[in-house]
């Protein structure tokens, strides 16, 4: 009994219709960095951190620009205003209402508009030291500010409090003043171009020093793979605060002096990241295949091992972003890094901290935005981490 061979129906070799090819297709073809791609934008935090990112990245940039005052400019006259006051409304009796409010911890008037614009400081009169108290007077209208008991208030002829008519936001400088009159969001606008300017640097060098150091020590081995990494470790035990020191003594303080220091021993961790991801990919058959075709030691490292390390490199280096902005914040907020008046956000947060309890404003934004960006960079790192990791492509 001999097998029959098995036909095959005509109508099986019929062509498909286009509607029925899209569905035989079950998942489109991407490539690796297509697919890397949908993965970031799928991860929400990621995207979030990615936008705030551009945003702090445009905004040092250009956000100087646009505003009226500089980082260095100073009126004492307006010192230590608050992003947003109580507003009072006091009748001059001539038809008119003087709007100001009262700066509880200076025990100063400034008038202000009803849209809020600080339009200046409000002289009074003869201070009375016994009393504690201050006349000011508005048309026809006399009041005073007893600051006989805290917080100070503001009363009438009669001896009535004066109650606040509302809140209102600071139009004139949106972040407040320092204790020098200065604008704080310009400062801030500045600081971040410091602080990205440094982690920036760092990451050049890491880009430039630590992969190609890196990357030769891990693919020649041996004795060279000692030296190497034996001088990696050498630099990698000297303590930065000290480092940053002994470069005073040869450069000025300020900002050059952060550079160089984080400049020069940032990248040994990236050296060792390389290393790592070189040795194990050094055996791979395609290695092999190069070097049996003559290509050299650099041509090995620039076409093959590293762009295979790529996904590894790029989320070091974004982690590494925010250490570096921590660093220079750090020596800054020390006393070891930029000089002022130039602006930085460890200068600011070392300047808010005096006067913390007063004007905890001055506070918070410095540390929010040294905060804030930290997050950034690590939510982006863990996105890329998880959008280039081959093993999570589906």
């Amino acid at each position: 009994m001999t097998d029959q061979p098995h036909t095959i129906a005509p109508h099986m070799w019929e062509k498909l219709g286009p509607g029925d090819a899209e569905a035989a297709i079950s998942a489109p073809s991407l490539t690796y960095w297509q697919d890397a791609r949908r993965r970031l934008w799928a991860n929400k935090p990621a995207v979030i951190a990615l936008g705030f990112i551009i945003a702090l990245i445009l905004g040092a940039i250009f956000g100087p620009l646009f505003s009226p005052f500089s980082y260095f400019e100073q009126n004492l006259k307006l010192a230590n205003i608050p992003p947003a006051f109580e507003t009072y409304a006091i009748d001059d009796g001539q038809g008119g209402a003087t709007r100001f409010f009262l700066n509880a911890s200076n025990f100063n008037l400034y008038e202000v508009d009803a849209e809020g614009h600080v339009l200046g400081l409000i002289r009074g009169g003869r201070k009375d030291m016994k009393k504690k108290a201050q006349p000011f007077t508005f048309g026809d209208t006399d009041i005073s500010l007893d600051y006989s008991s805290l917080p100070p208030r503001i009363v009438s002829v009669d001896g009535d409090t004066i109650t606040p008519s509302g809140w209102s936001w600071n139009r004139t400088y949106l972040f407040g003043t320092d204790q020098l009159g200065r604008d704080v969001l310009v400062r801030q606008l500045y600081g971040a171009r410091i602080s990205l300017t440094v982690a920036f640097v760092a990451t050049l060098v890491n880009f430039f020093i630590g992969i190609f150091y890196g990357g030769l020590s891990g693919y020649i081995g041996g004795k060279t793979d000692a030296v190497m990494m034996r001088i990696v470790e050498i630099i990698s035990t000297i303590p930065l605060t000290l480092y940053v020191v002994l470069l005073m003594v040869v450069f000025d303080s300020g900002l050059y002096s952060i550079i160089i220091a984080i400049g020069s021993v940032f990248w040994v961790d990236m050296a060792r990241i390389v290393r790592g991801q070189i040795l194990s990919l050094k055996s791979q058959d395609y290695v092999a295949a190069a070097r049996t075709m003559g290509a050299g030691t650099s041509r090995i490292l620039t076409k093959h091992l590293l762009p295979n390390s790529i996904g590894p490199i790029i989320v070091t280096l974004t982690m590494l972003i925010p250490s570096a902005i921590f660093i220079e914040s750090f020596m800054s907020f020390i006393g070891l890094g930029v000089t002022p008046p130039l602006a930085s956000w460890g200068t600011l947060t070392s300047e808010a901290v005096e006067t913390m309890r007063a004007y905890p404003h001055q506070l918070f934004f410095p540390a929010a935005a040294i905060s804030l960006t930290m997050f950034a960079f690590n939510f982006l790192g863990d996105g890329l981490r998880d959008a280039l990791d081959p093993r999570f492509r589906k």
